[in-house]
């Protein structure tokens, strides 16, 4: 394991904790001993904090600090590695792990480079190893079914759509503050062809107003259908709504089809709580049960689970599908299987990277006073080509076909 901050403790600690008690088993594979044998960190007290806690929880795992954290996880001999660290970390873990052979499971998005991903597929396929990203909101109810209209044909042809991401300043302060210096909020993008992007923003709370970090992001996704019919859709992400605003984390989505609307709206299709001394720090105001949640079961028993959890036991099932799920000389084919899945792997977060690098780019121009960018997608120049108001020189990022 590489990073052990909020979404280690949120998803892949309950999982580790309750495979080293049950074990994953499906038929097809039978039952597979899965364990954390290694962690790697920037300081190591959340380690010595969590190996405290978790006696008896999880096996005894070793824990490394430090430049050669990453190559001595990987002399311990684990098999997978998990990377949820800020995400201009996420590389340089992951290309260790996958010369050294191991299959590699990233936090989205993957990379924030195009060819940092071309670099990471390579070397997956070379080495004979799953490579693979997490989109827990794949796995999310809601997500599930609006998915299932579209491919059954009762929804069609999306033309546009909104979706914001809100967090609150304790949150990006607290939670986020590793990843929020001289970053930008989050950014999502599902499996369109890209045709531009442009974006823009707001300075002046986290840092200062002529610096690279923004508090705000609104990013513009244009894509194209093969019928020559395009799409839009704007994101919005802010890190400083008020700290007394009750989503813990607010999203929301719409999207307008030819023949109808979907709205989505996470905080408002919970609950809302509120208890002395606990919210919204210790407990939220505005719970997400469906993402993660403990629960005392009917039957007595204390559970933990949610599609958070769900998507990374599903990565260990396709691991273990590869090395276990058959005869040796037909590991092959399982491997291809598994690379087959398009929802997670590597090549399939190519949109998703190729959307970060544009809005990276066109976000430092504007830092640097040249606001107004837009890139272009698979144009004749590249296959990310950033245009500048005023300038006719273009500047190629990604010279190969997104």
């Amino acid at each position: 394991m590489v990073g052990l901050g909020m979404i280690f403790d949120d998803t892949y600690r309950p999982l580790f904790e309750q495979l080293h008690a049950e074990g994953l088993y499906r038929r097809d594979f039978g039952l597979v001993n899965v364990e954390l044998s290694a962690v790697a960190s920037r300081t190591g007290g959340r380690a010595e904090l969590y190996r405290k806690q978790s006696v008896g929880r999880v096996a005894k795992f070793a824990s490394f600090t430090g430049p050669d954290a990453i190559n001595n996880v990987i002399a311990q001999g684990v098999d997978v590695v998990c990377v949820a660290t800020p995400d201009d970390r996420h590389f340089e873990s992951a290309r260790l792990a996958l010369e050294a052979g191991k299959h590699v499971l990233i936090e989205k998005p993957s990379v924030l480079r195009l060819q940092e991903l071309d670099q990471l597929h390579a070397l997956a396929n070379q080495r004979g190893v799953l490579a693979k990203v997490v989109y827990h909101k794949l796995a999310d109810a809601d997500h599930k079914k609006l998915r299932t209209h579209v491919v059954d044909g009762v929804l069609k042809h999306v033309n546009n759509g909104y979706c914001s991401l809100l967090e609150p300043k304790q949150i990006s302060g607290r939670q986020f503050a590793a990843w929020i210096t001289g970053r930008n909020p989050f950014t999502f993008g599902p499996g369109w062809r890209l045709a531009r992007v442009s974006a823009t923003g707001q300075r002046g709370l986290v840092g200062p107003a002529d610096g690279p970090t923004w508090d705000s992001v609104q990013l513009q996704i244009v894509y194209a259908y093969p019928d020559g019919r395009e799409a839009a859709f704007d994101i919005h992400t802010s890190w400083v709504t008020p700290d007394n605003f009750p989503g813990y984390v607010e999203q929301e989505v719409q999207f307008r089809f030819d023949n109808g609307v979907w709205n989505a709206h996470q905080r408002k299709r919970g609950v809302e709580v509120t208890v002395e001394n606990r919210t919204p720090i210790d407990l939220k105001i505005t719970p997400n049960h469906h993402y993660n949640a403990t629960f005392l079961e009917p039957w007595g028993e204390r559970s933990q689970r949610g599609y958070g959890i769900e998507t990374l036991r599903r990565f260990f099932e396709e691991v273990a599908f590869v090395e276990f799920g058959g005869l040796p000389g037909n590991r092959p084919e399982r491997l291809r299987q598994m690379q087959d899945l398009a929802y997670n792997d590597f090549f399939a977060d190519r949109n998703t990277v190729a959307v970060v690098q544009a809005m990276e780019a066109i976000l430092a121009r504007h830092a640097g006073g040249e606001p107004g960018g837009v890139v272009e997608v698979n144009g004749p120049l590249g296959g990310l080509v950033l245009r500048l108001p005023g300038k006719a020189e273009a500047v190629v990022l990604y010279p190969d076909r997104v």
